[in-house]
């Protein structure tokens, strides 16, 4: 099974890269959205872990640069009517992290906005998905933990109390939840001089 792809970023198109290794043989990759936008310039060196499926009428391949992401998709293909090109679709347009949280809080709302997921297909992806993504979901608020503390503590050095420091942050993590300190900081300090 072919887990991952070293080599030279030969194209990337659409959402399909080709990527050219030392042994001669170039490998098309489908990628998310969020993979596309950071990859190198062409030419460039990439390592890719990938996802093979294979089907009746063919096989594919699709690229991720974070471990993370990659575990998200595979999980995405073991729900019901959920096939590799609405897993991309949902991973393009949420991005792995936020995808996580949004079937972690059953936000079937946000779901809808994927192109091809209707309401069904997102209330069918919350039931499914809730306890396998549970993980990612954690690990995603364990890694907002520091820059939050980071964020209040900032904002206390300011000469705003404890408490309110914490509400502005906890509110700019909810609106946006990003989860960079500098982020949580500005978003805050928006929040806190907002004319009442």
């Amino acid at each position: 099974m072919i887990s991952g792809v070293r080599g030279v970023l030969q194209t990337k198109t659409g959402d399909r890269v080709i990527v050219s290794t030392q042994g001669g043989v170039s490998y098309e990759l489908a990628v998310p959205l969020g993979v596309l936008e950071r990859l190198p310039a062409e030419g460039a060196p990439i390592d890719l872990l990938a996802v093979p499926v294979v089907r009746e009428d063919g096989w594919a391949l699709y690229g991720f640069d974070d471990g993370q992401e990659r575990t998200i998709f595979q999980r995405l293909l073991g729900a019901s009517g959920v096939g590799p090109r609405l897993a991309l679709a949902l991973l393009s347009t949420l991005g792995g992290r936020r995808l996580a949280r949004v079937v972690q809080e059953g936000d079937v709302g946000a779901l809808c906005t994927v192109p091809g997921v209707g309401r069904k297909t997102a209330e069918r992806i919350v039931v499914e998905l809730r306890d396998k993504l549970r993980d990612v979901a954690a690990e995603e608020a364990a890694a907002a933990v520091v820059p939050a503390e980071q964020a209040i503590q900032a904002l206390v050095n300011l000469g705003y109390g404890a408490a309110e420091a914490d509400r502005a942050v906890r509110t700019a993590l909810s609106q946006d939840g990003s989860g960079e300190a500098v982020d949580l900081i500005r978003a805050a300090l928006q929040l806190l001089t907002k004319p009442r």
